[in-house]
């Protein structure tokens, strides 16, 4: 109790006695999240700025303090902050300023606790939207859904991985001050606005290209306390159309077809239960609703904008069902239980409360990775293969395909749902089919948890490296200790 005592001292000298909590109710929240648990949080401190973000970090350092990172409102989904062993957490809430919109270079510069919900009203003020994922929970950080790379809904958008994030702010484990890209200079960001900069340029300085190394991390390289993100304009016109079929083949064939030459703004692919998890308001008609769904459905936007917008709208409708006819489907202005004007409102907008994935049956738990379009329906295969297995009815396994980088590549997730007292049986299927879906070529891309292991079991090499790149930029450990491949003798 003394050390703990001191510990609580310490920091409270940093950030201020009112911005570091014991509390228990706060404290749980950190111990489980997904398919992580047992962690033990110390202490939760809030942060007001970076320079208590680096003091913090090099108190860590001094006295050998595990600090974990974390931006967002729980529930907690994903396990990456959960402490391995003890630990302290650092909520970067407090820092929620919008520091600067830009409506010329479509460019936001925001601190870390800058939620959706907040920058959306905002930037839309200015003719401009958010790049967001599909339905991010309420109180999501928009620099640490980037930061983790969730996929945007707009795929034409999406040029390079690191979109929409682009310059960033750094403190590496020495408690070094670094930022990325056309933010690192010359002169500081309000000389560089002066001069027409816009920090938009993702790229240095010089030929490095640190927000990679950060990027998907989960906090172990360093601890990233504001970004510039890309904007888009609002459209003029916007249309939602459902593509619905019971043959994924041929929506795929026509998601390719139609990504390929940029057409359509969102552009997303959903089971039947997937799609009426979304759209439908009562828990108890997600089942039914499912059933009136067809087996599979595209969902893409439309848009035209300030020029000629009923131009570019009918240009691509014109072209997009020439590619659904080659490809022997058809779009529609709406499926059971959903308008077009409703899917519309559900894309644009975070979760409602309770997070939508809770409705079905109170948990749930996702299984992702990257893989390509062409072989969705393998895996897809596999997952079912395992449900069937354990006992899981298969139809009530959420499917969503999401293409990313223009359609070249894919996010397929894959949602267990069940109800709390179901827990160990989910567990048992999601291992099993996390390892089954690695050994036919899913790529854990953000292997949060268990996944660290399939994924990083499979390239030695690429090991050694981080390993070298964490002693070097984060010397004694002290950000999320014993995550990813970084395991720490003892640490458990």
């Amino acid at each position: 109790m003394a050390e703990l005592n001191m510990l609580l001292e310490k920091l409270a000298s940093v950030v201020g006695n009112e911005n570091v909590s014991t509390a228990e109710d706060l404290l749980s929240t950190y111990r489980k999240a997904g398919t992580v648990e047992g962690g033990e949080p110390l202490a939760v401190v809030r942060p007001a700025d970076t320079r208590e973000v680096r003091e913090l970090v090099k108190l860590a350092r001094a006295e050998g303090y595990n600090l974990v990172f974390s931006s967002s409102a729980p529930p907690r989904l994903r396990g990456d902050s959960i402490p391995r062993g003890e630990g302290i957490i650092v909520d970067m809430s407090r820092m929620d300023k919008i520091v600067r919109l830009d409506r010329r270079n479509k460019v936001a510069l925001i601190e870390a606790g800058v939620t959706y919900e907040r920058l959306i009203p905002e930037v839309d003020k200015l003719g401009l939207k958010v790049l967001m994922p599909l339905l991010p929970k309420r109180g999501k950080s928009v620099l640490a859904s980037c930061l983790e790379r969730e996929p945007i809904i707009i795929p034409k958008y999406h040029w390079d991985m690191t979109d929409p994030m682009l310059c960033t702010e750094l403190v590496f484990g020495t408690g070094d001050l670094f930022r990325t890209g056309s933010a690192a200079g010359p002169g500081t960001l309000e000389q560089q606005w002066a001069a027409g900069a816009a920090q938009k340029n993702p790229m240095g300085p010089a030929q490095t290209d640190f927000v990679r190394v950060v990027q998907g991390s989960q906090g172990t390289m360093a601890a990233v306390t504001w970004c510039s993100l890309k904007l888009e304009v609002k459209p003029e016109i916007h249309r939602i159309r459902f593509v619905p079929d019971a043959k994924l083949e041929r929506l795929i064939d026509f998601t390719y077809r139609a990504l390929r030459p940029r057409l359509g703004d969102e552009w997303l692919i959903l089971n039947s239960y997937a799609l009426a998890t979304m759209v439908s308001e009562d828990p108890e008609r997600i089942p039914d609703l499912a059933g009136e769904q067809a087996p599979f459905t595209v969902v893409y936007g439309v848009s035209g904008y300030q020029y000629l917008p009923e131009e570019r709208v009918a240009y691509q409708e014109r072209d997009l069902a020439r590619h659904a006819q080659a490809a022997g489907v058809s779009a529609t202005a709406e499926v059971p239980g959903c308008s077009w004007k409703k899917m519309e409102r559900i894309l644009a907008s975070p979760s409602p409360e309770p997070y939508y994935k809770m409705r079905p049956k109170g948990d749930f738990l996702d299984i992702f990775f990257l893989t390509t379009l062409d072989q969705a329906p393998r895996f897809i295969s596999v997952m079912e293969a395992q449900a069937e297995r354990f006992g899981y009815p298969t139809q009530r396994i959420g499917i969503y395909i999401q293409p990313i980088q223009q359609g070249r590549n894919a996010h397929l997730e894959f949602t267990i749902y069940f109800n709390p007292e179901d827990r160990p049986k989910a567990l048992e299927l999601f291992d099993s089919a996390s390892r089954a879906l690695s050994e036919a070529g899913a790529f854990f891309s953000r292997p949060y948890g268990a996944w660290s292991d399939l994924a990083y079991a499979r390239c030695p090499d690429t090991v050694r490296v981080l390993r070298k790149v964490k002693d070097m930029l984060d010397p004694d450990h002290v950000l999320n200790r014993g995550k990813l491949c970084f395991e720490i003798e003892g640490v458990s």
